[in-house]
């Protein structure tokens, strides 16, 4: 019975291994290809919608195809909601006061500029559909990939704290790769600091 257990383990862990190697790499492939290089090619176009369209469809059908579990709904943890405002704010304002103080120096307004009329974010309603885009789809659909999938997954292999910090340089390292096309390393690795650290 306890080797049979054992075997168990091991092919969970195993299962849970495959499922982080198919999707971790996924968003940056995208951005590879898509941003760096075939920009503004279809191949790259292509190449980059169908990696997101794989992070959002893999840990589904990994839950229901693989893990054969079934879903259930849960309650918070307590002060679940309060940590999650409180984290928030503080993430915020270290990105206000980090911006406040770096970005005359770090930052050329003129060139950020450019890109955002080069992508059309210098119009008010498409940068304000923008804003709520990201805010409200594109953040949970990064908390459902990353801090329940990739989390869940890297907890089968190793310590809560750990699967949240590998989840966490999963989840920068794609952003660290489009960030540098933009901006120099100096504020691109103080973003990813705040966006690893959030």
């Amino acid at each position: 019975m306890a080797m049979n257990t054992d075997r168990q383990i091991s092919g969970s862990n195993r299962a849970a291994l495959v499922s982080l190697i198919l999707l971790i790499p996924a968003p940056s492939i995208g951005v590879l290809f898509g941003m760096i290089l075939c920009p503004d090619s279809p191949a790259g176009k292509t190449v980059f919608m169908l990696s997101r369209i794989w992070i959002l469809l893999l840990p589904a059908m990994w839950f229901f195809l693989v893990e054969k579990a079934e879903v259930r709904f849960g309650k918070t943890a307590p002060g679940g909601f309060r940590m999650g405002w409180i984290s928030g704010l503080a993430i915020s304002g270290f990105i206000v006061v980090a911006t406040l103080l770096s970005s005359n120096s770090l930052i050329d307004t003129d060139v950020l500029k450019d890109l955002m009329a080069r992508v059309g974010l210098d119009r008010k309603g498409l940068y304000l559909g923008a804003v709520a885009y990201w805010v409200l789809v594109n953040s949970v659909l990064e908390e459902y990939v990353w801090r329940w999938f990739v989390v869940r997954q890297c907890a089968r292999l190793m310590k809560p704290p750990a699967a949240i910090v590998v989840s966490a340089l999963g989840f920068t390292l794609h952003h660290v790769l489009a960030m540098q096309l933009y901006f120099s390393w100096p504020v691109t690795l103080l973003c990813a600091f705040g966006i690893f650290s959030g």
